[in-house]
């Protein structure tokens, strides 16, 4: 199917300032992202639906977000960024999206089905699983381009042994295959927020720069059964205003504010561990220790490799995948942050070829070979610095403190190096630069805060933990049977449910996007059932929109 790119004009997106003091609504979700979209979406169909986005329009400035810009939108430290940067207390630089569509507006675009193992684990129905992958491809996924660097790095994936070779497919399925983007023929991105479109713009509204300071409980409840009642959220002004639900036992919150987000949200309104929030003067709602817990991050480690050719614009469109062990990407040719043109002095130092200064002027002249372990076994925490919600709270990710991640990044490293060693690869890397000295590289860029050691570059163990970044997958924190149940309630309170990659105990397929999107719209499908068949509406149409 062919889209052509056009910034919808919606007339239900409103600035905060805009917002009522007080205002009620059958279902209140909290972040605008690639969860909250669909689901906001798909609860407008039949209910009265309020969004609460913390960030601003992606529409404002289309763009910005254009795929060429990945890397210039991630470092852009504004504070109305779609991007905001922290750095965990793992010393790695990190970003939280802040803006409507939330991840699916600063990604790098590659759209892959989860494992079919993760759909059991789920609960969902195999066929409405199916249905809602097709009702987002319908609106935002393309086919991904395979030009001559993509090419290249398909055949060496193949020469490095990632076997067989499985064409284009969006299954996730052990080898080497092309998948599908959400960025157009155009190189426009395309966002969860376009999902949008398929609202009744009667039943919806969204509110931009609203952040929720809290969820409302009835005051003489704590513990076990207590219900959520509302929220309170602030506008760019500082204003304050109270959603609450409509008196309705059918009418839910639901939290969709990212893996760091929802848990912090949780414990600022009282539902966390009490040896955190009572030192903070939180109101205990229910002591929950769980929340918080288990929040991991897939690592990325790779090499940059300059060219000797000119390469196309390129993001992630072949991947090498070993299950539960790592998965290869890669990208060429993107815009450069200006902060990173010192680089090309210290490729200039390793190599007589004069030609590659240009590396890193301001467009990438050569690419990135990016490893992924697969499902990292170690896990963090996440910790409250204050009260206030803007701020982000400590996370650590314990990266590699399990020894399998590592045995999986340095057998990641191994593959690419085949890879840029292959002859397949030949044309697009110089032969005077030696797999090793791209290695010394990135052991010299100061891509995170973590000391260096003089084997950071000789010994691949080494380089994983020394030049380790973040894959932006973040997950847990309130995950499946801890925090929350199999239906996503917060287990031991009404009308409160966490629907994102919080609940998750590992990141589905290669790239999690496309599983977010299904599970905003499978759930949202499957609480509107439930909401009908609670009302007596037993042959009313459900998801009627999923053919777009």
């Amino acid at each position: 199917m062919i889209h052509y790119f056009a910034a919808p004009n919606y007339s239900f997106v409103h600035e905060s300032t805009k917002a009522p003091p007080v205002s009620y609504h059958d279902y209140i979700v909290v972040g605008g992202g690639a969860a909250g979209c669909p689901l906001a979406a798909t609860l407008a169909e039949t209910a009265n639906v309020l969004v609460l986005e913390r960030g601003g329009s992606p529409y404002r400035n289309p763009g910005k977000t254009d795929k060429g810009n990945f890397l210039l939108t991630l470092s852009d430290p504004s504070p109305d960024s779609y991007a905001q940067i922290f750095v965990t207390e793992d010393g790695v630089y990190n970003h939280r999206a802040r803006v409507l569509g939330g991840g699916t507006v600063i990604n790098a675009g590659f759209y892959s089905h989860a494992e079919t193992e993760f759909v059991k684990e789920s609960g969902l129905d195999e066929a409405l699983v199916n249905d809602a992958y097709q009702w987002v491809e319908n609106k935002v996924v393309f086919k991904a381009p395979l030009l001559q660097w993509q090419t290249a790095v398909r055949d060496g994936l193949l020469e490095a042994g990632v076997l067989p070779y499985n064409g284009f497919t969006n299954e996730h399925i052990n080898g080497t295959k092309i998948g599908s983007t959400i960025f157009d023929m155009n190189d426009h991105r395309h966002s969860a927020a376009d999902l949008l479109e398929y609202a009744d713009p009667k039943n919806i509204i969204v509110y931009l720069h609203a952040t929720v300071t809290k969820i409302l409980f009835p005051t003489q409840t704590v513990g076990s059964g207590t219900r959520a009642i509302g929220v309170i959220y602030e506008d760019a002004l500082g204003e304050k205003h109270t959603a609450y639900l409509t008196n309705d036992s059918k009418s839910e919150i639901i939290v969709s504010a990212g893996a760091i987000g929802s848990s912090q949200l949780l414990m600022l309104s009282g539902i966390g561990p009490r040896s955190q929030l009572e030192p903070l003067g939180i109101k205990l709602v229910m002591d929950q220790p769980m929340v918080g817990q288990g929040i991991a991050d897939n690592t990325l480690n790779g090499l940059f490799i300059p060219s000797p050719n000119p390469v196309e614009l390129s993001l992630l469109s072949t991947v090498g995948i070993s299950l539960f062990v790592n998965y290869i990407e890669a990208g060429s040719g993107l815009n450069l942050a200006p902060s990173f043109g010192w680089i090309s002095k210290f490729l200039l130092s390793i190599s007589d070829q004069t030609t590659i200064g240009s590396f890193f002027d301001t467009r990438l002249n050569g690419g990135i070979i990016l490893q992924k372990v697969a499902r990292p076994l170690s896990t963090g925490h996440l910790e409250l610095r204050s009260t206030d919600p803007n701020e982000t709270p400590k996370v650590r990710f314990n990266y590699f403190q399990e020894p399998e991640d590592l045995r999986n990044c340095v057998q990641g490293m191994k593959t690419i190096i085949n890879v840029v060693n292959s002859k397949a690869f030949s044309k697009f890397r110089y032969q005077t630069i030696s797999t090793q000295q791209l290695l010394n590289v990135v052991a010299a860029l100061p891509l995170n805060q973590r000391p260096r050691h003089i084997d950071t570059a000789s010994s691949l163990e080494q380089f994983c933990n020394d030049t380790v970044m973040t894959f932006w997958h973040h997950h847990g924190g309130c995950q499946v049977g801890k925090v929350v149940g199999e239906d996503y309630k917060v287990i031991g309170v009404d009308g409160l449910r966490v629907i994102d990659a919080s609940t998750f105990s590992f990141t589905p397929g290669t790239n999690p996007q496309a599983t977010v999107m299904m599970l905003g719209r499978a759930m949202g499908v499957r609480i509107q059932k439930d909401r009908l068949l609670k009302e007596g509406f037993k042959n009313q149409p459900i998801g009627n929109s999923s053919n777009g």
